[in-house]
């Protein structure tokens, strides 16, 4: 993962969203549960994809196709846009695209797309 020798030195990694709906909020106490359970440190608050973050990221990864339109769109608006806007889920080795939102599931979805997740990170590293 991120954290593992050398990763963390070599890339900047952030997160945010298309919508503004949790702008402020912290992640979801599932997901932060989940994310405790493996090990993986959060102190992240919600906030919403800027223009900046085009012009400032190589890539821009995202789970499903509403994210990926949302976010192509935006990019079209930017000028000088270095960031390549891709699903994470091209990455599977399982070759599951989309990573569905947990929100409305169980602890169980979490954990899924936690496991999604790391699967697709490790390859795109790779």
């Amino acid at each position: 993962m991120a954290s593992d020798a050398g990763v963390a030195d070599k890339w900047r990694i952030d997160s945010a969203a298309t919508s503004t709906y949790e702008i402020g909020n912290p992640p979801d106490f599932r997901g932060q549960a989940c994310m405790k359970k493996h090990g993986v440190p959060m102190r992240h608050v919600a906030r919403q994809v800027t223009r900046e973050d085009f012009t400032s990221f190589d890539y821009i990864l995202c789970m499903d196709e509403s994210n990926l339109s949302d976010l192509k769109r935006k990019a079209k608006s930017v000028k000088n846009t270095k960031a390549t806007v891709e699903l994470l889920g091209k990455f599977d080795p399982q070759k599951q695209l989309i990573i569905n939102d947990p929100y409305y599931g169980s602890d169980q979805d979490f954990e899924k797309v936690y496991e999604q997740c790391v699967r697709c990170c490790k390859a795109f590293l790779e």
